[in-house]
């Protein structure tokens, strides 16, 4: 059981020297999971930082968005170009050619665009009957033809997390159904945003039990572990894709206003508890301090983004 794990299981955690080690980790570690938000906390739990832990948790929502993604691939979603990535403003051409189809356009900032194993892309699919820009999400692979992949450099927080600029020439690609923004890039922050918290927590209860801190905090640290996994935002493990026709109950889950507060709530709680042990960070471990004080800004990258979601939550509430 998750819990009894986070409560009893060894809470040291293997040195990681790269993305690649870190995900053979996770995967070790998650074979039996129940469903991807525990995929998250036991990656978290297992990694050595919180840049590793970002990985479990980014890895995790992506399979909870697209449960057909194959089990040992690492994935990245290349949605961002100089523009954004509002429908309004994408560029990249998702386009029919021949018996097939092809991706032309470049992103900008891919999160592991230079490891992955399969790139899930946003593009144009060209204007709609009302003129506006048509999205579709298109899996593309990296190391085909028509890809190239230019490595940025580090970020100041977690640079051990490879970040690129993707630029596809008449690259082949494989559309997928659905709407690639309302469907897809959407739901998909969302996700991230519950699953990269689970895991962050997953790696907090570890470095909280390896400290020495107080079984208080342990305590409260496990309470939002089970507050993110009853937002009802994992995707039960070994879950087949899911065809056109009914509604997919977790992009259901993850479009609903209601769960969209709840989670920013629940961010919220995450949020005062940080605040109230940092000091308990002077008993952990110097490295794991240090890499924590260095890579915690990277919890708040989405600020705006969330609360604009938020926003639009109380909002479609008031609507009824």
């Amino acid at each position: 059981m998750l819990l009894d794990h986070l409560l009893t299981g060894e809470s040291g955690a293997d040195p990681l020297d790269s993305v690649a080690a870190a995900w053979a980790a996770h995967r070790q570690i998650t074979a039996r999971c129940a469903d991807s938000i525990d995929a998250a906390v036991l990656g978290g739990w297992a990694a050595d930082r919180l840049g590793y832990a970002f990985v479990a948790g980014y890895q995790e929502a992506l399979r909870a968005l697209l449960p057909g993604l194959p089990s040992a691939a690492l994935v990245a979603l290349a949605a961002t170009e100089a523009g954004g990535a509002h429908p309004a403003v994408i560029e990249t051409v998702l386009r029919p050619r021949g018996e097939g189809w092809t991706v032309s356009g470049t992103k900008t900032f891919a999160t592991l665009g230079t490891e992955a194993d399969v790139l899930v892309v946003i593009a144009s699919a060209g204007p709609g009957a009302d003129g506006r820009n048509t999205v579709r999400t298109a899996m593309v692979d990296p190391r085909g033809p028509g890809v190239h992949a230019e490595p940025l450099p580090a970020t100041p927080f977690a640079p051990e997390i490879p970040h690129a600029v993707l630029t596809f020439t008449d690259a082949p690609a494989v559309p997928l159904l659905g709407d690639g923004y309302a469907d897809h890039l959407k739901p998909f922050r969302t996700l991230e945003d519950a699953h990269v918290l689970a895991a962050t927590l997953g790696l907090l209860v570890r470095v909280a039990r390896q400290s020495g801190w107080p079984p208080a905090t342990v305590q409260r640290l496990l309470g939002a572990v089970a507050e993110v996994r009853g937002l009802g935002l994992g995707r039960p493990s070994g879950a087949p894709a899911v065809p056109a026709g009914p509604p997919d109950p977790v992009l259901a889950v993850a479009k609903s206003p209601a769960v969209h507060i709840a989670l920013a709530g629940t961010l919220d709680l995450v949020d005062q508890l940080l605040a109230e042990i940092g000091s308990l960070w002077n008993s952990a471990d110097p490295v794991v301090r240090e890499r924590w004080e260095r890579d915690r800004r990277l919890l708040n990258t989405a600020e705006r983004v969330r609360a604009l979601r938020t926003s639009a939550a109380w909002q479609a509430i008031a609507r009824g």
